[in-house]
């Protein structure tokens, strides 16, 4: 419409250019005083001004513009108006994620019940278990989902540890996928004086999943594979040769474990249940977003855990939760250290680091020492400044044993020290021995009614010395536990020499002489045969 308008205004503006230049042509032609005249006399005739009479049609008003969105000429401009970018969309969640990935067939026995009702009805252990999994779960999802495996397998360190990643059973297991040392080994996860790789989180998942995978390819299928991850797969095969020997069916169901096993594949199902469907069962899982709980930060100076806990501004219990591995109080950067943070904590991290470097204070107050054949634990805590058991506790020595000599201990670092610990001491020899040659090396099985008070009444030692040998976290006992101790030797009996009896019909006087040893040894028959 706005456009007709300007049209016809232009076809005015050439009607009277049009009409000028005639009567400006007629007026040259005419006399002087006619034009005169005529200019004085009012117009009788049409109007020679068609543009002023169109420009006086048109709309003055806003309200009349067929184009609500246009304004006049003359008007103000509007303020421009602040672009506003919608809010990312809330993180998803993980639950719905693994329960998507979920593939294993699902075990439908009564041990499967009974374990899933067992769970239920200890609403409190099973609310702890969610809490702490949600620091490790995303990456163990992305991790299985990366190799494209079931996502039952991020269940398991529900069963393993209770996602306690310094979790240590009686065999020796550790860590939140519970690798014994020699397995820890195999799959590559360094295992020394200053970490224990089984207990960290990246790597031990990366371990577990590759011990798995490779399971599956040796069984061809995962309920098999999970019972030799338990079990051990060497018992497995055994397992199933017997039972094809026997001609009977040689699937999970129908083989022999031993108890452990038998509850071990029933649990994960149990909590693969109870995921699937916790409205059945009245459970409420906590919520984890699905998205990065920690990210890696990389050290190459020594740093104290207090420190870095301190600079990424964590309690050192949550630092730890999330770098385990660490055997000493101290991280050692010639290694090339890991840490991981929170990712909502990194820039913080590193803001206060840059802060504490500009101070020109050392990250790490730790050094080595070399144990010499004359030290004591001692004495090298009198010359270093601390108590004994402050170095014990820093070098992770326990009650009633001592440091070899020639092994390497930590002893605080002395202020005008401004190298860090050498490369060279991370394949340092630590040794422990007993205090006393009369000390031994038991193995308790905890009974049904034992306390960590009764136990230590029993055996004579201290409850705190019970914890520190068994890295317990919590001083309650369950039946079946195996706890360490370190205890006297049993006295040895006097051997009491009895009278040999005479011979009957034989007095003691002509009791016959045993006759001398010969000095050549018979002939045994198998060596004989072997002609050796």
């Amino acid at each position: 419409m706005r456009s007709e308008i300007i049209a016809s205004a232009c076809a005015a503006i050439c009607v009277f250019a049009f009409a000028s230049a005639s009567a400006n042509e007629a007026a040259d032609e005419s006399a002087p005083a006619v034009t005169t005249a005529a200019a004085a006399a009012p117009s009788a005739g049409p109007s020679l001004d068609p543009l002023g009479d169109l420009i006086e049609t048109l709309p003055d008003t806003y309200s009349e513009w067929p184009y609500t969105d246009r304004v006049p000429l003359d008007a103000e401009k509007p303020a421009p108006q602040r672009v506003v970018v919608p809010p990312p969309p809330p993180p998803g969640d993980l639950w719905v994620r693994i329960r998507r990935g979920f593939r294993i067939p699902d075990l439908d026995t009564k041990l499967a019940e009974n374990r899933t009702l067992w769970y239920v009805n200890q609403p409190d252990y099973f609310d702890r278990m969610a809490q702490r999994s949600s620091r490790y779960l995303y990456h163990i999802v992305e991790e299985i989902e990366r190799r494209d495996m079931p996502t039952e397998l991020a269940l398991l360190p529900f069963v393993e540890s209770a996602f306690v990643p310094e979790a240590v059973s009686s065999a020796k297991a550790a860590g939140l996928w519970q690798f014994i040392p020699s397995t820890g080994k195999n799959y590559e996860l360094e295992q020394n004086m200053w970490l224990d790789e089984r207990r960290d989180v990246v790597e031990s998942t990366r371990a577990a999943l590759d011990y798995l995978q490779k399971l599956y390819d040796q069984f061809g299928d995962w309920h098999l594979a999970l019972a030799a991850y338990n079990w051990g797969e060497g018992a497995v095969s055994r397992a199933i040769a017997r039972n094809q020997r026997a001609r009977k069916p040689a699937g999970y169901t129908n083989l022999r474990m031993p108890s452990e096993t038998r509850y071990y594949v029933p649990k994960l199902q149990a909590i693969k249940n109870i995921v699937s469907d916790p409205d059945k069962y009245g459970v409420v899982l906590p919520k984890i977003d699905d998205t990065p709980y920690f990210v890696a930060v990389h050290k190459t100076r020594d740093i104290d855990v207090h420190t870095a806990a301190g600079l990424a501004e964590m309690e050192v219990e949550d630092f730890r939760a999330l770098n385990p591995s660490f055997n000493r109080p101290v991280i050692v950067g010639a290694g090339g250290a890991k840490l991981l943070l929170p990712a909502k904590n990194v820039d913080r991290f590193h803001a206060n680091l840059a802060a504490w470097d500009a101070t020109g204070q050392p990250l790490a107050s730790w050094t080595v020492y070399q144990m010499k054949p004359a030290d004591t634990l001692a004495a090298v805590a009198r010359r270093v400044g601390i108590n004994e058991e402050q170095l014990r506790e820093a070098n992770r020595i326990p009650p009633r044993y001592v440091i070899r000599a020639g092994s390497t201990i930590l002893i605080p670092r002395d202020e005008t020290m401004e190298t860090d610990i050498p490369a060279d001491s991370l394949d340092a020899r630590f040794a422990l021995v007993p205090e006393h040659s009369n000390l031994r090396k038991v193995t308790y099985r905890v009974r049904r009614g034992d306390t960590l008070h009764s136990v230590a009444r029993r055996w004579n030692v201290s409850t705190k010395d019970l914890i520190v040998w068994n890295s317990l976290t919590t001083p309650n006992l369950f039946a079946g536990q195996r706890l360490e101790l370190t205890v006297p030797k049993p006295k040895a009996r006097p051997k009491t020499r009895t009278a040999k009896k005479p011979a009957a019909g034989r007095s003691a006087k002509h009791a016959a002489v045993p006759a001398a040893k010969s000095t050549t040894a018979p002939k045994s028959p198998l060596r004989a045969s072997s002609g050796r």
